[in-house]
């Protein structure tokens, strides 16, 4: 197991998205990543994006991309840019989704272990609602992302299965209402704990989640034509098997296998 860790981390997405779109940051967010900006600066000229797409699996480590590279073909093909990203300590979901869509580091916003209470501080959904824009989650009932950024005058899509989830966010897009949707799916993750995050089990997941992000862009692309489009493939963090976890998968070290994701993303 090793310590080395990405320079960019998952804070810096929060200022990113909003500084994308030409609106304010979240009030305590830390600066945003100049790499994807320029990007978007390239595919858009002097506009703003008028669209957000950001889906977020679970626990998918950098460490499983350059293993597994052919797994992630179709995500390569339909993105214009990748980087390795790093998450923050302790590694686990309601921790790093807060630090990703507040842009401040666990101890300003205020969860610091594995513990989903409603998050005060400000929020990249608060900073759109702010600015008259129409966010939407779409989420697993009892997942981090369907607790912690409760009681905003927001759209929430809470179902059972991540294939409910996957299904309607296609159709939220169809549909073409909201400026922001975040798709989280926890199948990998779910599939890793329970069997080891190289099993056959979970590799048939992580598999799907290449689709899923597949099918997403090609809705995109077919009904968000009037619109400047960056779409994220975003993960909270890593995993590893260790004797912790009875030689099947987890998290929440501070080892590269947990802190070190990769970011992909697409500019229409």
């Amino acid at each position: 197991m090793s310590k080395e860790s990405n320079s960019l981390t998952i804070s810096g997405i929060a200022k990113t998205i909003t500084d994308i779109m030409g609106i304010g940051a979240p009030n305590q967010s830390k600066g945003s990543i100049d790499i994807i900006c320029a990007k978007a600066m390239s595919a858009f000229g002097d506009k703003n994006a008028d669209r957000v797409f950001i889906y977020n699996p679970d626990a998918i480590a950098l460490w499983l991309f350059q293993k597994y590279t052919s797994l992630f073909e179709d995500v390569l093909i339909n993105s214009d840019m990748r980087l390795p990203m790093r998450a923050v300590m302790p590694s686990v979901t309601p921790v790093c989704f807060a630090t990703m869509y507040t842009g401040a580091e666990p101890s300003v916003h205020g969860i610091t272990a594995y513990e989903k209470p409603v998050l005060k501080a400000d929020t990249v959904f608060d900073a759109l609602i702010r600015a008259g824009l129409k966010p939407a989650i779409v989420s697993t009932t009892g997942d981090s992302t369907s607790c912690i950024f409760l009681d905003r005058k927001m759209d929430y899509f809470i179902f059972d299965t991540t294939e409910e989830c996957n299904e309607k966010a296609l159709e939220l897009i169809k549909e073409d209402k909201h400026d922001l949707i975040l798709l989280y799916n926890p199948n990998y993750d779910n599939a890793m704990h329970k069997h080891g995050t190289e099993s056959n089990e979970a590799l048939k997941e992580l598999k799907k989640n290449v689709e899923t992000y597949s099918m997403l862009v090609a809705q995109i692309e077919k009904h968000w034509t009037k619109h400047r489009t960056m779409i994220g493939f975003c993960p909270d963090h890593g995993c590893h098997d260790h004797e912790l976890y009875g030689q099947l998968g987890g998290h929440g070290l501070d080892i590269a296998e947990d802190m070190n994701v990769i970011h992909f993303f697409k500019f229409i």
